[in-house]
């Protein structure tokens, strides 16, 4: 272990100076430690070190029951559990061979755009923060407010909900459900042409983030790089387009690119996004289908409540479900889904047992990390903060 941290911070140049970053430092958005190499202001080499947040969830994963493991997905990427939740379940599904009712897609889709929303004000206001802008915070977690009220509207919970459940949700959508969206849908147009107002022709923020933490679409690409940070490259890859999952096909949005690669496209990409999410929670919400929110699969899910109080076999059946899990065929799957930082998969192996042999996750705050030394090498360390800010990572999900 020593020698590795000899080569962590071994010398470029004799006559640079090594400077610890973090894991300390507000900015580095967690417990991120950079080594970095300078020369006067200029960073001639960083080195990410990572794992001062590990939590073991992955084999945590191990020893639960399918149905367990949902509410250690919702802790990785705490600012947008619902996306954990469902490209976890996507895959649990795949295993399955599970059909998701048409009004439990719906809403799937609904809530996790409402998360990527919720996602990228945490990400606008904490960059815009950290570059200095301070009201920009207090705007955007004003209106993250209004959303996470829904999320505990559906399920009594703000940030770790679990209320996507295998074959559809945990019980339908709430009495004022619609209404609150509706509110969503009505004013956040214009609180998104505030922040605007206030960022993108400002000249402190244009100084401070065109053609700052560059990176060619070349580059991004060899990296698995994905998300907004690969769009802001100009590569138009989304996931919900390329592969669509929980009916996204049926919903019409565009896809934002920027052309330079720097830190000020991938605010440019952000921002349309969260235009974009609206655009698809509107859908949503007008088409969502009559029907059933949760697939009827014996052995699978649970009965109805109504069963239970009152049926002794349905009581039984829920009991042993809850306490000893289900046992999927044996075999291997994976599935991805757009999340708001970008390709997010989960691969499962299953032995046959109630318990998944291996679970192995496909973090994108993982892997576009590992873009960082190529965005900030050759430039000035006040331009360091910027740069991670921009990638919009999350150390729940990458030291998991």
């Amino acid at each position: 272990m020593k020698s590795q941290v000899r080569n962590r911070i071994e010398r470029i140049d004799a006559n640079t100076m090594i400077l610890n970053m973090g894991p300390q430092h507000p900015s580095t958005h967690g417990v991120l430690r950079l080594i970095l190499e300078l020369d006067g202001e200029t960073v001639i080499k960083a080195t990410p070190d990572i794992g001062f947040l590990h939590t073991g969830i992955e084999k945590a994963m191990e020893n639960k029951t399918y149905a367990q493991v949902i509410p250690l997905t919702d802790r990785m990427d705490y600012v947008a559990s619902l996306s954990n939740n469902l490209a976890y379940l996507l895959s649990v599904e795949k295993l399955l061979d599970i059909q998701v009712p048409p009004k439990a897609q719906f809403i799937r889709v609904l809530l996790t755009e409402l998360t990527r929303i919720a996602s990228h004000l945490v990400w606008v206001g904490t960059h815009a923060h950290d570059i200095g802008a301070m009201s920009m915070l207090l705007y955007a977690f004003r209106e993250r407010e209004k959303l996470l009220d829904i999320f505990e509207l559906c399920s009594g919970q703000r940030m770790m909900t679990s209320y996507f459940r295998i074959g559809g949700l945990a019980q339908d959508i709430p009495e004022g459900f619609e209404s609150k969206v509706r509110e969503v849908l009505g004013t956040f147009p214009d609180r998104i042409n505030d922040y605007e107002n206030l960022l993108t022709k400002n000249r402190i923020w244009l100084n401070r983030t065109v053609g700052v933490g560059k990176i060619s679409a070349e580059d991004a690409i060899d990296g698995g790089v994905s998300g907004p940070i690969l769009r802001g490259c100009g590569v138009s890859w989304d996931i919900r387009r390329s592969n669509p999952y929980s009916g996204y096909e049926k919903f019409e949005f565009d896809i934002p690119t920027g052309k330079d690669g720097d830190v000020y496209d991938r605010y440019l990409v952000r921002i349309e996004e969260m235009r974009q999410s609206l655009r698809i929670v509107g859908q949503a919400l007008d088409g969502i289908p009559e029907g059933d929110f949760v697939a009827r699969v014996p052995g699978v899910v649970l009965p109805p409540k109504e069963e239970v109080l009152s049926n002794i076999e349905a009581l039984i059946f829920q009991f042993k479900l809850v306490v000893e899990g289900f046992s999927p065929p044996v075999g291997e799957v994976y599935h991805s889904i757009e999340s708001p930082k970008g390709e997010l998969g989960y691969y499962i192996i299953s032995d046959g047992s109630n318990k998944p042999c291996r679970v192995r996750v496909r973090p994108p705050c993982f892997v576009n990390l590992s873009a960082l030394p190529k965005m900030i090498e050759g430039g000035l360390i006040a331009d360091v903060v910027a740069v991670i800010g921009s990638i919009d990572i999350v150390l729940g999900e990458i030291d998991r």
